[in-house]
């Protein structure tokens, strides 16, 4: 095993405060981290494409995304899960049945299958990224599909959990709910790396804010939950640090010994 560390940050919430900006302190962490040796990643909600900025401004080329869906180390994919096409197909649908919009999301691009959908529109301005979600309602046919959003509330959701057992579903908004592969999440797609990479287990770091982080907070040893998380992410966590705009990041590696 090597004496080497990796820490993986969440996106929105964590690395991004609430308004999406990235606090300079944060960004001169991750870079501090990298010249002192260590390897640094990505573990988000989002698919490669909305995040490729992000990437770039960070010199980051090793994410686990879509929720732990699609895995890549130094710019290599190295494991992927999609989403079982005849259970798609049938939550389509059944939701179709109740008008809850679906938006498909593989590596590249995202699709509504219904157009202008409200709910949708939130979502994307919840992002606030420069992104866009155009009308397809086949697009998860003869394609990998990593994850899908599904557009219904809290209340609502417990229908589709009963019905498919293919999937998890992990709300992460009023109006949307993630749906992935069953045991499918952030800590699988971290192991998928860190087994490459042969990093001890006490040597692997994460930050995370939401309910989609929980199992990476549970999982890895040295697992940080911002300030402005969730009450579950907190107490999965084994330490909580700052808020994101609060310099959360760097008092959480400080606190954690990784930098000065």
């Amino acid at each position: 095993m090597s004496d080497k560390k990796i820490i993986f940050f969440d996106i929105d919430g964590t690395l991004l405060d609430d308004d999406k900006k990235m606090p300079l302190t944060a960004e001169k962490a991750v870079f501090a981290l990298k010249e002192q040796g260590h390897e640094v990643a990505i573990a988000t909600g989002r698919a490669p494409f909305m995040f490729k900025e992000i990437r770039e401004q960070l010199e980051i080329d090793s994410y686990v995304s879509c929720n732990g869906q699609y895995v890549v180390l130094r710019g290599e994919v190295v494991a992927t899960t999609p989403l079982n096409r005849e259970a798609l197909q049938a939550m389509t649908d059944l939701a179709l049945t109740h008008n809850h919009a679906l938006v498909y999301m593989d590596h590249l691009n995202m699709k509504a299958n219904i157009p202008n959908d409200e709910l949708v529109e939130k979502w994307v301005q919840a992002l606030k990224a420069k992104i866009s979600v155009g009308y397809d309602p086949l697009y998860f046919q003869g394609r990998d599909i990593y994850q899908t959003l599904l557009m219904c509330t809290e209340e609502e959701e417990p229908f589709y959990e009963a019905v498919f057992k293919a999937f998890d579903f992990v709300r992460w908004h009023p109006s949307s709910v993630d749906v992935v592969p069953h045991a499918g999440s952030k800590a699988k797609g971290i192991r998928e790396i860190t087994s490459r990479l042969g990093i001890a287990e006490e040597n692997q770091y994460a930050f995370g804010d939401g309910l989609n982080d929980v199992e990476m907070l549970m999982a890895v040893h040295n697992s940080v939950a911002m300030g402005n998380g969730c009450d579950e992410a907190k107490a999965a966590a084994k330490m909580v640090t700052k808020r994101a705009d609060e310099d959360g990041i760097l008092y959480g590696l400080q606190k954690l010994g990784l930098l000065s």
